[in-house]
């Protein structure tokens, strides 16, 4: 039996998404919007792609939910984007109603589901899911270090002009400025890439992954990155839906690893069948280790703010 895979938000993102699921024909898809007319017409459009890639995909564009239930995996992209000016943290409010009335449809109707958070903060409407939908802990995760290694992998490969297949990057802690890009376990052909760049030059590329979400978005001037967004949730797809067990780096729920307790946080972890299946602890210096506490104290102080306001 095939599948069910559901898509909340057909912006950007989640249109995308619903492309790249298609394609790669080992689920049905629903897309979901509340804007009238806008899942409808993308998911026909995807499905009229069907007989030229050759997949065999059901796609179902809903202004509603009853088209969602018995999903196998949901994954949450609705919510507003950032614009020029705009940090996550502006976003928390706005996104954390969306959100939460998202995450309330979905538990009524897909109670065995695992859930991807996309909408930002992302750290925070991860934690917010987890505790609006009381799943278990390994069926609530974000999408976080699988862009922001991707990124920084696409900036080592092009600094050093080489093949990005050849590269592994690791970026650890929450989705925004205090990411923290791990250069010690990043390789080039299993090289450390901090053998092969200049000190000083490899903290600016550093820099530039911990921004490169707010790059795209000054150069886009009206939205904010999906090319890249998308795939990167793929992956974690593919590795859930194929019981792949990759190691990525996903936001999950920490009770006491590296020290953090009660947060979602950027670490790596084995994602198969059963969604997150193991929290990999890694050995950080006590600079990197200090990182990942400022990052997860930025993220505390939203999930704070989002109690206070709740």
């Amino acid at each position: 039996m095939r599948k069910k895979i559901t898509v909340v938000g057909a912006g950007m993102v989640g249109g995308t998404l619903a492309q790249r699921l298609a394609e790669r024909n080992y689920a049905d898809v629903v897309l979901v919007d509340i804007v009238e007319g806008m899942p409808q017409g993308k998911a026909l459009d995807i499905a009229e792609s069907a007989l030229i890639y050759g997949y065999d995909t059901d796609l179902v564009g809903t202004n509603g939910y009853e088209e969602t239930a018995g999903s196998d995996l949901v994954v949450i992209t609705s919510g507003l984007a950032r614009k020029p000016g705009m940090s996550r943290d502006d976003l928390l409010f706005k996104n954390m109603e969306i959100v939460k009335g998202v995450v309330e449809q979905i538990v009524a109707r897909s109670p065995e589901a695992i859930l991807i958070l996309v909408s930002n903060p992302l750290d925070a409407m991860a934690q917010l899911a987890f505790e609006v939908s009381k799943f278990p802990k390994n069926r609530v995760l974000g999408m976080a270090g699988t862009l922001d290694s991707a990124r920084f992998a696409t900036f080592i490969a092009r600094e050093l002009n080489v093949s990005i297949k050849d590269v592994h990057a690791f970026v650890l802690g929450g989705h925004g400025d205090t990411m923290v890009p791990l250069s010690r376990y990043s390789t080039v052909a299993g090289v450390p890439i901090t053998e092969l760049i200049p000190a000083d030059r490899l903290k600016e590329i550093e820099d530039r992954a911990r921004n490169g979400g707010i790059e795209i978005v000054n150069l886009l001037k009206t939205g904010s990155a999906y090319y890249a967004p998308s795939a990167a949730t793929l992956e974690m797809v593919d590795a859930i839906v194929l019981d792949q067990k990759r190691i990525l780096p996903c936001a999950v729920y920490l009770e006491g690893e590296y020290g953090i307790d009660g947060l979602f946080v950027g670490v790596p972890v084995k994602l198969g069948a059963n969604g997150v299946e193991q929290i990999f602890e890694i050995t950080l210096t006590d600079d990197e280790k200090a990182q990942l506490h400022n990052s997860a104290a930025a993220v505390k102080e939203l999930v704070d703010k989002l109690k206070s306001h709740a």
